[in-house]
């Protein structure tokens, strides 16, 4: 699609090749792209689910007919439209009436949202140091600005508290960072984003880092994370059956905060630190997951007993995914692995640091060549991929080739950093939760958040209700 944009753009007529499933989210990407009446050629059905004789009669009695068509018509692309002011007023009503409003107009996630008023809005607006109407990007697939007016907005109807204005706008500016993708949101895995808070702030705001650190129930950890999904929705405009096209999906997670005491305790980074920041630099990390399970009572007393287990619980959230790694966008592989701070002074006590688990995982967490060829060729049919001729190319490094054997382990990433791995949870179980990544299509992005100059009072204010 940003193929097609370029050339449309540069006077070159295309037609975009599209399968049935995906026609309203070609639409949407259009749309994003600035070319409203992109040229779309229907291919119908879904070409792997069909034989070839049905394909091939598809293509030549409908989708070359398209192709024709769209080549030698002018297209009309007209202008977005422009947005609403942003003060105004759009429906006036009670709570039910409110919600109704919002939910038939496709602007909530299906839970009551807090009516965005005027009085409510401006009370977000008093904690940033950002002007209301300063648009940070544009965000696809729709082209809307994402401005301070609108992460204020969404963020009052997801329920936050005022105070969390800050971090909602450092996660916007990490949304539109280039390197997360935001505009794969909607794409057939249908992985969600997990935010990672890190920094003093995590304490100020009361994030969980505890018992239940992946559930709802904590106001900051909750709404902070519905409000990341309210603005895919309200401003990005990712919608269901629309321009979201997961096959199957996930909901919303409420936010991650890492049990920064326990890692100062065993001498351990935290995830900011890894990011690229200091220690007391408040930060949120966004990274996009396709799917995640706990691996519960890891028995062992010392690194060499826990890591087959560990290993293989990072193994088995690793299938499709590894085409992020030897096939398309390869070394973008980012698994996430959280371990309890049980677990993770296991590791400190033998003297590992975070880098030194990070290694041994590398060198555990391993499949045979073959297995990982049969994957990418048979399973995902991504063509014919084998990987001693890509070492040779130079396109893998050349330890997944050391040898012709086809049960040769080979590492499911690039390098050992590219695990990442955080210390939170309950604190006296010895527990491991491993996320699989959805590599390019969610890369790692951290950004600092903002603080107001006043923000010592505002800390200070929270206190004294409290």
């Amino acid at each position: 699609m940003r193929a097609s944009a370029a050339c449309e753009l540069a006077g070159i007529p295309t037609a975009s090749l599209v399968s049935e499933g995906y026609i309203s989210q070609a639409k949407a990407v259009a749309k994003g792209l600035g070319l409203v009446h992109l040229a779309l050629s229907l291919v119908p059905g879904h070409p792997t689910a069909q034989s070839a004789d049905t394909l091939k009669n598809n293509i030549v009695n409908i989708t070359l007919r398209d192709v024709i068509h769209n080549l030698t018509q002018s297209q009309k692309n007209t202008a977005l439209e422009k947005e609403e002011k942003t003060d105004q007023i759009v429906f006036k009503g009670g709570f039910d009436e409110v919600n109704h409003y919002f939910y038939t107009n496709e602007l909530s996630d299906g839970l009551p949202v807090v009516p965005p008023t005027l009085e409510r809005i401006s009370a977000f607006l008093k904690i940033t140091p950002h002007r209301s109407d300063h648009i940070f990007g544009i965000l696809p697939p729709d082209g809307r600005p994402a401005s301070v007016w609108s992460i204020a907005v969404n963020g009052v109807m997801a329920g936050c508290r005022p105070e969390y204005m800050p971090i909602l706008v450092a996660l916007v500016q990490a949304m539109l960072d280039p390197h997360y993708g935001v505009e794969h949101s909607g794409n057939n895995p249908g992985g969600e984003t997990l935010i990672m808070i890190n920094g003093p702030i995590a304490k100020q705001l009361q994030f969980n880092h505890l018992h239940g650190v992946l559930r709802d129930g904590f106001l900051a950890n909750t709404t902070v994370g519905r409000f990341w999904r309210l603005y895919l929705r309200n401003v990005a405009g990712f919608l269901p059956s629309k321009s979201d096209r997961a096959t199957f999906g996930n909901t919303w997670k409420v936010v991650l905060s890492e049990n920064e005491s326990v890692l100062e305790e065993i001498g351990w980074e935290p995830n900011n630190v890894e990011m690229g920041f200091t220690r007391d630099c408040n930060t949120v990390t966004i990274a996009r997951y396709t799917g995640g399970d706990v691996s519960s009572s890891v028995f062992g007393q010392t690194p060499a007993e826990i890591m087959p287990f560990l290993a293989a619980s990072v193994l088995r959230q690793v299938s499709w995914q590894i085409m992020f790694t030897v096939g398309q966008s390869q070394g973008s592989l980012r698994p996430l692995i959280l371990l309890t701070p049980a677990m993770a002074r296991i590791f400190a006590k033998a003297g590992c640091s975070k880098q030194d688990v990070k290694q041994l995982i590398f060198e555990h967490a391993r499949l045979p060549a073959c297995h990982i060829e049969r994957l990418l060729r048979d399973w995902t049919r991504k063509g014919i991929w084998n990987i001693a001729d890509e070492v040779k190319k130079g396109t893998l490094p050349k330890h997944f080739h050391e040898s012709d054997d086809p049960e040769r382990l080979v590492p499911i990433v690039w390098k050992a950093t590219d695990y990442m791995i955080a210390v939170t949870g309950d604190e006296l179980r010895n527990d491991v939760y491993v996320f699989a990544h959805n590599g390019i299509l969610g890369y790692p992005v951290g950004k600092k958040i903002e603080l107001p100059a006043d923000w010592s009072d505002v800390i200070k204010s929270i206190e004294n209700i409290s």
